[in-house]
């Protein structure tokens, strides 16, 4: 299982510390006008995506967590901290594979003991709620209504139930269990569009406002003795620059950032894909997010297309002319395939 759906909760924890970066430069439009209901209902999910929002700042906490995915099930142990808006997180796998990741801000640096490596790389956004936008238009709202379920006691700790309930049938809906007193995010569950659980993450001990210190997370972070260490280089980019457009957009899902991973630059994703050499594509309706790779194709390493599903996750691969397009999310797979036949090479 690859770090970033092994990851679930911490990484939407992450996302919801940390600010819209792109918000004005990619996703802000201008306001429009809607309904008075429109507008409360708006309110309300913003009021409360908000509180999530500012929750992890100024916080810090220790917690064991468990991630229930495809029929597997995997733990690990975090260590957050936030401290003038410097965030320092360490998480140690608990099953599987020994492995520990250390984030400061957008830096992330994973250590894999078995292969004596250490892996250094810079991410903008992360898995599950990777950009939690605050903007005057309302459009997480468009497609998603907040009804709010009752409570439920978690990891020792009372939490609020709020239910994301999506609008169409091109993305999953959110179970999301909040402390009652900050809001901090204990479990979290994706649910498809018949409302069944199809991966769930909760903390099954939290201990809030723990002494996590970061300057000692961050000397744990910086001692790489004795290990090779990788630093994959991601490049930049537009789609429009690599000559590929999307001529029909998939309701909701607008362009969050596009890379180039040079070969051996796989990281996270080749862990789980094979895509290597790719220009990676995200898009996002605000709370799910979608890559889409694209690399030379080559007829003895891709084979078929394909469709699968992990979980939440889902992946297909097709073939565009010269071009080999692994498309990943977790979304619905017919919102996968909308993507697949828009995308296309630039004439």
């Amino acid at each position: 299982m690859s770090y970033q759906k092994y990851s679930l909760l911490a990484l939407c924890l992450w996302a919801l510390a940390t600010p819209n970066l792109v918000a004005s430069q990619t996703l802000m439009t201008s306001p429009v006008t809607v309904a008075p209901a429109a507008s409360q209902e708006a309110k309300g999910l913003n009021d409360w995506l908000r509180r999530m929002h500012e929750v992890s700042k100024n916080r810090a906490y220790i917690g064991t967590y468990v991630v229930s995915s495809g029929g597997q099930m995997q733990s690990a142990k975090i260590w957050y901290v936030c401290e003038g808006g410097q965030q320092t997180e360490r998480v140690e796998t608990l099953t599987g594979a020994p492995r520990s990741t250390f984030r400061h801000n957008d830096k992330i640096v994973t250590f894999i003991p078995e292969q004596k490596l250490v892996r250094h790389e810079k991410r903008d956004t992360f898995g599950a709620f990777p950009e939690i936008v605050q903007s005057s238009d309302h459009r997480i709202s468009d497609y998603y209504r907040l009804k709010l379920e009752g409570s439920e006691r978690i990891a020792g700790v009372e939490a609020d139930i709020a239910l994301l309930v999506p609008k169409d049938t091109m993305r999953f809906g959110y179970r999301v269990w909040t402390e009652q007193k900050k809001g901090l995010v204990v479990k979290l569950q994706t649910l498809d569009v018949d409302g069944q659980v199809l991966e769930q993450a909760a903390f099954s001990e939290l201990l809030m406002d723990a002494p996590v210190k970061s300057d000692k997370l961050l000397q744990m972070m910086a001692k790489v003795d004795g290990y090779r260490v990788e630093q994959p280089a991601l490049v930049k980019t537009t789609a429009s620059a690599e000559g590929w457009q999307l001529p029909a957009s998939v309701a909701g899902f607008k362009p969050m950032s596009c890379y180039k991973r040079p070969a051996l630059a796989g990281a996270i994703a080749a862990e789980a894909s094979g895509v290597q050499d790719a220009m990676q594509w995200v898009f996002s309706d605000g709370l799910a997010s979608v890559s889409l790779f694209v690399q030379p194709y080559d007829r003895q390493r891709h084979g078929k297309e394909s469709a699968m599903s992990m979980g939440a996750t889902h992946t297909l691969t097709r073939q565009i002319g010269n071009y080999w397009l692994t498309a990943m999310g977790e979304v619905p797979m017919t919102t996968l395939k909308q993507f697949a036949v828009s995308l296309e090479r630039k004439k």
